[in-house]
């Protein structure tokens, strides 16, 4: 197999693709989303397509940077309602987010984006240990940076990571790509007459326990001020659509 070859240069904006919106971003993906129409572990074919979204927002001049829950290969609170001491659970549970990462990693280094993956946990042979600034010059020169491991602390869920890391990196918005077109007072799935929210504020989300993301997560949004889009990571362009402000999505700010 032919060996990737990357940009030199961080890409810019394409002329033609509309304003944008957001110019930094980070993408939270579930663990789930990766499974595709399986039970478990990875669908190729489906973190090969989201690696072809993430490239089409790249190239549009978007600096992005992803987290990935570990869901489809472990879960650690389930783990420990069977017994298991909750740390070592969440533990495990990060190790799964760092096989998810290089997986995405490999997916969009095959289609030409330059990439890095940052791990909470240090594991120097797969990847590089996170640090901060190191990760803000690799998006400014436009590299996509995954984060992997969560916070690397355990009983903090992989949206707490988001959200953090979305404060860190200064980032305009934090995407998070679900199974569903956005926030829903009930399951959508279950019932058919379930009202989508075209906006809500962080409190609202609190207030009304809409379990888009834990109060943690929420509160450190709210507390920096960075808005968490809810969108259809299924659905074909909507990660670019978002970042112009356009799309079918949910918007938590602190404004309703």
């Amino acid at each position: 197999m032919p060996e990737p070859t990357f940009a030199k240069v961080a890409p810019k904006p394409d002329p033609t693709a509309g304003a944008l919106l957001y110019r930094r971003v980070l993408l939270k993906i579930s663990g789930e989303a990766l499974m595709g129409s399986g039970e478990y572990g990875l669908d190729p074919a489906t973190v090969n397509r989201l690696a072809r979204e993430v490239k089409a927002v790249h190239e549009l001049g978007v600096e992005i940077c992803l987290v990935s829950g570990g869901g489809n290969i472990f879960r650690g609170n389930a783990a420990a309602e069977f017994g298991m001491q909750r740390a070592s659970a969440d533990y495990m549970g990060m190790l799964a987010t760092i096989i998810n990462a290089l997986a995405l990693q490999s997916a969009l280094e095959r289609i030409g984006v330059r990439t890095r993956v940052q791990s909470a946990i240090p594991m120097q042979t797969v990847c590089e240990p996170y640090i901060r600034r190191r990760a803000q010059r690799h998006m400014e020169k436009g590299r996509v940076v995954i984060f992997a491991a969560g916070t690397g602390n355990p009983f903090f869920t992989t949206d707490t990571a988001a959200a953090l890391r979305a404060s860190e990196m200064g980032c305009d918005a934090l995407l998070k790509g679900t199974k569903v077109d956005g926030v829903y007072d009930s399951d959508p799935v279950t019932n058919r007459q379930a009202k989508r929210y075209d906006r809500l504020t962080y409190l609202d989300v609190l207030s009304r326990d809409l379990k888009v993301m834990d109060a943690a997560a929420i509160s450190l949004a709210r507390e920096n001020q960075i808005p968490i889009i809810v969108f259809s990571v299924y659905a074909e362009g909507a990660f670019a659509e978002v970042v112009k402000g356009a799309g079918v999505h949910t918007i938590i700010s602190d404004r309703s």
